[in-house]
């Protein structure tokens, strides 16, 4: 079973051991899980590692939060282009790597345990892969994946019904996704199911949706020791 260790200093900053970085602009896009809903003390994963490339031992990454509660895949492709566009902060500048997640809004079911997918799952398949293609077209792409939700609080809002069951699915179609096109693809969902539920409960909200402070700290750890990204970042 794997163990989620609090990250150090030295870990947080994703400083090479013998290779220093060049800064780079990183756009971060999708949903509550990108904004950080939930954690109150640090922002979300997102934001705790912002704060940690602010750091002056840090290689000094520029990191942009767009993640918009609620979003689902369409909403997240309409707004990428132009998000992407006004984050250049230099003329004719761009970012130089995009960090997407979404999906676990398009998996709800509304209304009823057995009612319809917010997004039909045939739908999404197509969504989701026009979304991936969308965004390699601006610059390289890498794809965080949705923590299982605990089961027991749903519904969501009193009319959206989350489950492990459809949470697989979604993410399922996004990693094969992602692996046809070449994305990496962080694989949250597995990672914490192999744990059991009463280890997922202690990072997951009163809500049952979103993580806690420390959902957000084991997020943020699974990221920053993600060794494709580590590796991209000090190219």
């Amino acid at each position: 079973m794997q163990t989620f260790l609090q990250p150090s200093p030295m870990q947080l900053s994703l400083r090479p051991i013998q290779k220093q970085s060049q800064p780079k602009k990183i756009v971060a896009l999708g949903d509550s899980l990108i904004y950080g809903f939930g954690d109150p003390e640090g922002g979300g994963w997102v934001e705790r590692l912002r704060r940690a490339w602010m750091l002056p031992d840090s290689p000094g990454h520029v990191l942009y939060n767009l993640g918009v509660r609620g979003d689902r895949t369409m909403q997240v492709a309409q707004r990428l282009e132009v998000e992407f566009r006004h984050r250049g902060e230099l003329r004719n500048r761009v970012p130089d790597l995009i960090l997407l997640s979404v999906g676990v809004n398009d998996s709800a079911r509304v209304g009823r345990t057995d009612g319809k997918n917010y997004t039909e799952f045939t739908r999404f398949k197509i969504e989701i892969a026009a979304l991936l293609e969308q965004a390699q077209r601006l610059c390289p792409v890498f794809f965080v994946g949705m923590a299982p939700v605990n089961e027991s609080k749903m519904p969501f809002l009193d009319c959206l019904y989350y489950s492990h069951a459809d949470q697989y699915r979604y993410k399922e179609a996004t990693r094969i996704a992602c692996s046809e096109r070449g994305i990496p693809y962080l694989d949250i969902f597995d990672s914490w199911i192999v744990h059991g539920q009463d280890w997922i409960n202690q990072r997951i909200g009163e809500d049952g949706l979103h993580p806690n402070t420390l959902g957000y700290k084991t997020l943020l750890e699974q990221v920053i020791n993600w060794e494709v990204l580590r590796t991209d970042l000090i190219k």
